[in-house]
């Protein structure tokens, strides 16, 4: 007779790839739910957990970060095993996870950024906003890189929450940041900027902004900042008139926009440059490195579906610049062994389970979760209800899945040993969390972050 899965006496093993907060969500669905004993084990390609909460919310922003206190007490959880440092397709693979575990959560999110396609994109000095964050967040994997901030303005194309954030970081004073977590190689940097004007493209118009009001509303509490807009720009059409209705977040962010434009100047020493109707068609360069922004002037049109869209004027001007940060959203990249749509740029999937191509059949035990699942949209809290979904998908499928036997929970920690993986426990992780701790009290900062993969497995192998 065969004992159902998810009962204590064969409890339901699953795999979860990634530790951002989708994946957390989804674990401690999984964990609270009473009706299924489930053993869990989260795999991540960084050695340190909690994925866009440390390396993508902004170091000024650290109430946010507090949720890793719940992410943390799922992590000490008895039926949680933490793998951090290993990588799908490098120390594990698909195949191993299909032979091991009765259901896989695939929670890795979009971690490449979207391309605007026109002339010098990847001359030297033109980035994604993924990577400048990154940076300044010290992911382990963008430590070494070098942005030259030498020159007095930069442009950031895009205006949605992260474009503000690296607008923000751009022209703080450095001594408010040095109280935060952001990485010390960053704030090196910084300390010696030239950047005194960041100037921010919006192809549409500010009545279609994706930022938050809060996000903006920052702008003008910045000491020392002035924040610029055209007064013309804010004059909305009548079909952007009428959206506002439907839009609460939309409505604030125009009064706070008319509020900035009503301000005395104040020459303030640095400077936000809010421009919409705004497309860059070329960024220009001079011996491989940028020198400008090539811009059209934009007006909006009916799309066909009661919204609007950009259409270019003809009518160009040329943004002197150092540094071009693009913001113009994100996209999942493909696994191995995972089916991914190349269009949608998203692990195909109906209600959480994972389809083989878009419109394809169901494939039994493996579910994603979080952007990977639906687009780079929503905060940290979409997430939530999101992974709650996808592990009622994967409760309502227990019934259906072939027990094979109780997979031997020791021979994915032989397997990694055996390739020669040295993956982070929840233990070693706790360890590397006390000295960047420790390092940060003794400056008044909430940790002193450790970049380096070496340095953190020299704390731990101490």
């Amino acid at each position: 007779m065969t004992t159902p899965l998810g009962t204590p006496d064969r409890p339901v093993r699953i795999a979860i790839v990634g530790a951002g907060p989708a994946g957390f969500y989804a674990a401690e669905a999984l964990l609270k739910n009473k009706a299924v004993t489930s053993m869990i084990d989260i795999f991540n390609h960084q050695p340190n957990p909690f994925g866009l909460v440390r390396d993508g919310v902004a170091p000024d922003h650290q109430s946010i970060k507090g949720v890793t206190r719940i992410y943390d007490g799922i992590l000490a959880n008895e039926r949680v095993r933490y793998f951090g440092n290993v990588t799908l397709g490098t120390e594990l693979y698909h195949a191993d996870l299909k032979a091991n575990y009765d259901q896989i959560i695939y929670a890795v999110g979009a971690q490449s950024d979207r391309r605007m396609g026109i002339t010098g994109e990847d001359l030297v000095g033109s980035y994604p906003a993924t990577a400048f964050v990154a940076w300044y967040n010290g992911h382990i994997d963008y430590s070494d890189r070098v942005f030259d901030l030498s020159h007095p303005r930069a442009v950031v194309i895009g205006n949605g929450n992260v474009a503000m954030d690296v607008t923000r970081i751009l022209v703080r004073a450095v001594s408010e940041l040095a109280t935060t977590d952001m990485a010390d190689h960053a704030l090196a940097a910084l300390r010696t900027s030239g950047v005194r004007e960041v100037i921010v493209l919006g192809r549409r118009g500010p009545a279609q902004a994706a930022f938050t009001n809060a996000e903006i509303k920052e702008f003008g509490e910045l000491p020392g900042v002035e924040v610029i807009i055209d007064a013309d720009d804010l004059q909305l059409d009548p079909l952007s008139e009428a959206s506002l209705a439907a839009n609460k977040i939309a409505v604030k962010n125009m009064d706070t926009m008319r509020g900035f434009a009503a301000r005395e100047r104040t020459h303030a020493e640095r400077r936000i440059v809010l421009r919409f109707f705004a497309s860059p068609v070329e960024i220009l360069g001079a011996d491989g490195r940028v020198v400008g922004v090539k811009v059209e002037r934009n007006a909006l049109i009916a799309d066909g579906r009661g919204g609007l869209k950009a259409q270019g004027t003809g009518e160009y001007d040329v943004i002197e610049c150092g540094l071009v940060l693009r913001s113009v959203g994100y996209r999942s990249i493909p696994l191995e062994g995972v089916p991914f749509d190349e269009k949608a740029a998203l692990i195909p999937n109906v209600a959480g389970r994972v389809t083989a191509g878009a419109g394809g059949v169901v494939i039994a035990g493996e579910y994603v979760v979080g952007w990977a699942k639906r687009g780079p949209s929503g905060v940290i809290g979409t997430n939530k209800p999101d992974s709650v979904a996808t592990v009622a998908s994967m409760v309502e499928d227990l019934a259906m899945l072939p027990d094979a036997g109780a997979p031997d929970a020791q021979v994915v920690v032989d397997l990694l040993a055996a390739r020669g993986a040295r993956p982070v426990s929840y233990s070693d992780w706790k360890r590397i969390d006390a000295v960047e701790q420790l390092r940060g009290g003794a400056q008044g900062r909430p940790r002193v972050k450790i970049i380096s993969l070496a340095e953190m497995l020299a704390i731990v192998n101490s």
